[in-house]
């Protein structure tokens, strides 16, 4: 979260100026974005400069610029914990970026979606508070989280904004029962999910907005899709008619692991 009032971040036209008319700023800038750009693929850009040498920030007038006028917002801020960052106005007021690739979910979507859209991104890409990082992620985790089954769980467990799917952390991920998969099992996930990017990467001039729209949704697309779902429900040692016998079965397995995990508590208790 940057608690800059805009000035740390850059659209795709100032990102341009700045390297064009100072080239040194170009290792300063990197992309930056959050749900709804990632699923409207529309570009933004932000000053990073972690790990910047001070030397080089020194010599640009427009980044000089723009860490003033953020040590300005903080300054004048009447929270005590925004005041203290104005000793570090080069920087992000929080800074949770991984340094590896991650996987992004969007943290609000639309209703008319059967897949909330989520993808990969790059270490160099900065995420903001509207996206959920998940760090570390490969193709299995990415196969669990897209399926039928974990959307069903989000439809149920999340919030809503108006009309759409508030995904959250606390709520619909940290709570997701996750499958009891062996090797094989993981290996054809990790496969079908490869056919999902796959099927995407086909549509290059399209957002994941359009693609992931119900009326609009490739049938290249939409296959993969149900064949990913079919191999992550198998890992739950059954198939399923609807969304609600999904929910009533991935609750009964929740319920199931917190009461073991209170049982094995409650032994540790009585043991100590």
């Amino acid at each position: 979260m940057p608690i800059d009032d805009g000035h740390l971040i850059l659209s795709q036209e100032e990102a341009a100026l700045f390297i064009q008319q100072e080239p040194i700023t170009e290792e300063m800038i990197r992309p930056y974005s959050g749900g709804k750009e990632f699923i409207n693929n529309s570009k933004r850009f932000c000053l990073w400069l972690v790990g910047v040498n001070p030397s080089n920030i020194k010599q640009s007038r427009l980044v000089l610029d723009r860490i003033a006028k953020t040590r300005k917002f903080r300054e004048l801020s009447n929270r005590d914990a925004t005041k203290k960052l104005a000793l570090v106005p080069s920087l992000f007021g929080e800074i949770r970026q991984p340094e590896n690739d991650y996987l992004l979910i969007p943290k609000v979507s639309s209703e008319n979606r059967a897949y909330i859209p989520i993808g990969f991104m790059k270490s160099d890409a900065i995420t903001n508070g509207s996206a959920l990082i998940i760090p570390e992620a490969g193709f299995y985790e990415f196969g669990v989280l897209t399926s039928s089954m974990h959307m069903a769980w989000m439809r149920y467990t999340c919030g809503r904004m108006k009309s759409d799917y508030q995904y959250s952390a606390s709520l619909v991920y940290n709570n997701f029962p996750w499958p009891d998969t062996n090797y094989k099992q993981k290996d054809a996930i990790v496969k079908a999910a490869n056919e999902v990017i796959n099927a995407r990467a086909k549509f290059p001039d399209s957002t994941l907005a359009v693609l992931y729209d119900r009326n609009a949704m490739p049938p290249e697309l939409a296959k993969a899709h149900t064949k990913l779902d079919r191999l992550v429900e198998k890992t739950y040692g059954k198939s399923f008619e609807n969304d609600a016998s999904r929910v009533a079965f991935l609750f009964k397995k929740y319920q199931q692991l917190t009461s073991d995990l209170f049982t094995k508590n409650t032994k540790k208790k009585k043991n100590a």
